[in-house]
């Protein structure tokens, strides 16, 4: 996977979904611009992630008058997320269709909805994930406003820290919606200049942190498609794997010299495995097998 976080346009405007900025013009031009270009680069499929439907509903309103729409269009098919679920089960379908065939869609979605909790977008149906904004709880819901009261009289948690966590956490759960499986990837951007904070920056998950590279975390969209474009440059390129080497969870390790391997196979006992789960990182192929004791 290849991380990187957008905070701002190719005007140097900051890019943010925040009550104060999501409705400026400037704001939306510049998301909108992003995902034109994204829609050129990335092939096949790209699953784009917003804070809440109403948000959702004001860029796509925009977005038609800018012509940017019309533009998406050119490049890929546009399926949007619905709050009626035999609609987004239809359009979930029809956005398989074509990349199966080939012509390419974009997927417009709700986080915490149906779409980021439980549908897989593997392989070609996403070799992009875009977060337009900090996926934040609607903070005026009495529900949460009494969970954060609990949570600060009985534990000390202030509810900026349960908020960022849980918002991160929703985040993290967009973002892994496009890596399912040992040869899959894909790029994650997160594009709201909030992510460049460390204090929600830190709170994803350890396996996304990692795989962020230097000086990623406050880029332009220009700097930041330069990057994508390189990036699926070099996963297009044809690659081989060393298949007498074996490996461990932390790192590649050769077999060993001729004479130790009676050794190793006395050390090997029967086990009974629960699941294999695999992943790519950078040119290393890291697998983790979760055994179940006996």
């Amino acid at each position: 996977i290849k991380p990187i976080t957008i905070t701002r346009g190719n005007d140097q405007i900051p890019l943010s979904s925040d009550y104060n900025s999501r409705k400026e013009t400037s704001v939306i031009r510049n998301y909108g611009t992003l995902l034109i270009e994204l829609c050129k680069t990335v092939p096949d499929g790209i699953v784009c992630f917003f804070p809440s439907y109403r948000f959702l509903e004001d860029v796509i309103h925009e977005w038609d008058q800018m012509g940017i729409i019309s533009e998406i269009l050119l490049h890929k098919l546009l399926f949007i997320e619905s709050k009626e679920v035999e609609q987004t089960t239809m359009s979930l379908k029809f956005f398989r269709k074509a990349c199966d065939c080939g012509r390419g869609a974009l997927f417009l979605a709700i986080a915490r909805g149906k779409v980021a909790e439980g549908i897989d977008f593997n392989d070609h149906y996403g070799r992009c994930v875009v977060l337009f904004g900090v996926p934040f709880q609607y903070t005026k819901c009495r529900i949460l406003m009494a969970r954060l009261e609990f949570l600060k009289e009985n534990f000390g948690i202030k509810e900026s820290d349960f908020l960022i966590f849980d918002a991160m956490r929703s985040a993290a759960q967009c973002l892994g919606r496009v890596v399912r499986g040992k040869n899959d990837y894909g790029m994650m951007i997160l594009a709201d200049n909030r992510f460049k904070k460390s204090d929600k920056r830190d709170k994803l998950p350890t396996w996304i942190r990692k795989c962020f590279d230097s000086g990623v975390y406050d880029l332009s969209v220009d700097v930041g498609l330069s990057i994508v474009r390189d990036y699926f440059r070099e996963m297009g390129k044809e690659y081989t794997i060393d298949r007498t080497m074996y490996y461990s969870e932390d790192q590649l390790i050769r077999p060993p010299p001729k004479g130790e391997d009676s050794e190793l196979k006395q050390e090997i006992k029967a086990v009974s495995y629960t699941h294999l789960r695999a992943h790519e990182t950078g040119r290393n192929l890291v697998c983790r097998l979760l055994l179940e004791k006996k």
